[in-house]
């Protein structure tokens, strides 16, 4: 098992000492590169003043942590795709990946918030989940030939690359029918630069939950990134994600394959220490979400959410949080990899006020007491 850390940099409050952030981000990055972490991933939101979500750009606070560490994959989680221009986003990431020695994992996403939308891209309205997802697929289809591809062009509802009648012509540039048309003398292909290091692209992931979400990324061989649902509505979504994928591929594959799960985790000596600490923490990371997603995504299948019922360290806890003791903790991983056979793990560990001492502290004791239980001898 792979496991990492879903590093949604946080706290209400914390933009006035931005830097200190910062610093806290790169001193957890080290220690998770020498501690044999796999990877770790940066979120992708915008203007956000309350503090919950303090990163707009997961590229460029990659290439911080790629220039601090030497081994751990750089991830994001998720690029919004529908925010970016295809050319500047495909770009960013394949000078990531050269700068980072080939370390990189690109996540990408639709995006949930209105107000980030509406100020970015306004096609990119998720009140209008149709052209929503026809950007997204557009944007996702651009990315891919930009990063894998040589010379590539597109002609699409919302893109047009090369824009047509471009003409061409310089003698340090030799025309070839590679990217021109040779009797008008334009321009009909065109090449990012530089390329990526990897081939013939980085690892692509998506933050998947529906599922429809769920069939596109399997259809596209797209690797999924789950979060909240409990152990057997997973099975659920799990299951027809490898079945999408056996279809995609021409081959059985394997439950879990292609997947990561992330799941919220503290752990400290006792139990009672781990609610002590980070019980108000994580209850303020899901009052935020639980605003627009509301806990039905939390329940098992067929469970009926009762009248009455509110958002409580008891209703989390058994159903994903992976929050007590490096037994307990271990407990739940067994069960994660006998009944989904989860081949990525990512711990969200950097809830809104939990103080960087107990995030650390916690994310050593998973290091040292629980990791060794589950990680790849490769």
């Amino acid at each position: 098992m792979k496991f990492g850390i879903f590093a949604n940099l946080a706290g209400p409050g914390r933009h006035q000492d931005f830097a200190k952030v910062i610093e806290e981000a790169r001193e957890q990055a080290v220690y998770c590169d020498q501690a044999g972490f796999d990877s770790i991933w940066y979120t992708e939101h915008h203007f956000g003043h309350e503090g919950y979500e303090l990163v707009p750009n997961p590229i460029l606070m990659g290439a911080d942590i790629a220039a601090h560490t030497k081994n751990i994959r750089i991830g994001q989680a998720a690029n919004i795709i529908t925010f970016w221009h295809p050319l500047r986003l495909a770009e960013d990431i394949a000078l990531l990946d050269q700068l980072s020695g080939g370390r990189v994992e690109v996540g990408i996403g639709r995006g949930l918030y209105g107000r980030e939308a509406m100020n970015l891209n306004q096609l990119a309205d998720p009140r209008d989940q149709e052209k929503n997802r026809a950007l997204f697929e557009e944007t996702y289809e651009i990315l891919k030939k930009a990063l894998s591809e040589r010379f590539f062009s597109h002609q699409g509802e919302f893109y047009q690359f090369p824009a047509p009648g471009l003409k061409w012509n310089h003698p340090l540039s030799p025309q070839t029918e590679e990217y021109m048309d040779m009797e008008k003398g334009e321009i009909k292909k065109m090449s990012i630069m530089p390329p990526p290091l990897q081939k013939p692209h980085p690892p692509l992931w998506q933050v998947i939950d529906t599922p429809r979400s769920i069939r596109w990324a399997a259809e596209h061989q797209v690797n999924g990134i789950f979060w909240m649902p409990t152990v057997k509505e997973l099975k659920i979504r799990f299951e027809l994600y490898r079945e999408t994928l056996s279809k995609a591929k021409g081959a059985p594959a394997k439950l879990g394959e292609g997947l990561a799960l992330v799941r919220d985790c503290y752990v400290a000596e006792t139990m009672e220490e781990a609610r002590r600490d980070a019980e108000e923490a994580v209850l303020h990371t899901y009052r935020w979400i639980c605003h627009w997603r509301g806990l039905g995504n939390m329940l098992d299948p067929g469970e009926e959410l009762k009248p009455g019922t509110e958002l409580s360290y008891e209703f989390l806890h058994s159903r994903n949080l992976l929050f007590g003791t490096p037994d307990y903790v271990a407990e739940k991983i067994q069960e994660l990899k006998e009944e989904l056979n989860v081949q990525h793990l990512l711990l969200w560990t950097n809830h809104g006020s939990l103080s960087h001492e107990k995030i650390m502290r916690s994310t050593k004791l998973f290091a040292e007491e629980v990791m060794p239980r589950f990680k790849d001898k490769a």
